[in-house]
């Protein structure tokens, strides 16, 4: 896990699991979070969190395993109000309810420590859908600011069709 920058509040960022992730990538993903938060003024700094796997070779149990381990690493630097890790890239509500229970187990209970957990672990409605939904809205305004009216009626290309492409596309 990189922790880029935390002067405007806790680190906050995805953890991707992907077989070419490397550090450099991490770096580059947490300094670019810090950016986002700071330009829209959110009280967040930036971090992100890789781990070098494809998570589609692994079973469920592997999976979990891997997760499980990686909270007990970084346990002692993360939390509600120092670094909240969220899912990115092949990681999802699934894997965050892993990763709160196992972090529960060691420092308590403490729903804050990540997002994008399950509804009934304490996560938020809407959370999955937010950031494609997000780029609807940011598309539309951006084509009123500029004079060129609404969505209705264009077409648009949408690189990847993971979780913000797919709701961005519905």
């Amino acid at each position: 896990r990189v922790q880029h920058n935390n002067s405007r509040g806790p680190y906050k960022g995805g953890l991707r699991y992907h077989p070419c992730v490397d550090l450099d990538d991490v770096r580059s993903l947490a300094s670019l979070m810090t950016w986002k938060t700071a330009v829209m003024n959110i009280p967040f700094g930036g971090a992100k969190g890789g781990i070098t796997v494809d998570p589609r070779k692994l079973s469920e149990h592997e999976l979990e395993k891997i997760t499980r381990k990686f909270v007990v690493a970084i346990k002692d630097i993360i939390g509600t109000y120092e670094d909240i890790p969220a899912p990115d890239m092949n990681t999802d509500a699934k894997v965050m309810a892993w990763f709160f229970d196992e972090y529960s187990r060691h420092k308590g209970f403490n729903p804050g420590v990540v997002t994008g957990k399950p509804v009934y672990l304490h996560g938020s409605l809407g959370r999955e859908a937010a950031t494609g939904r997000g780029t609807v809205f940011a598309i539309r305004e951006l084509l009123k600011a500029l004079g060129w009216g609404g969505i209705q009626g264009r077409t648009f290309s949408i690189q990847g069709f993971g979780n913000v492409g797919s709701w961005a596309a519905d």
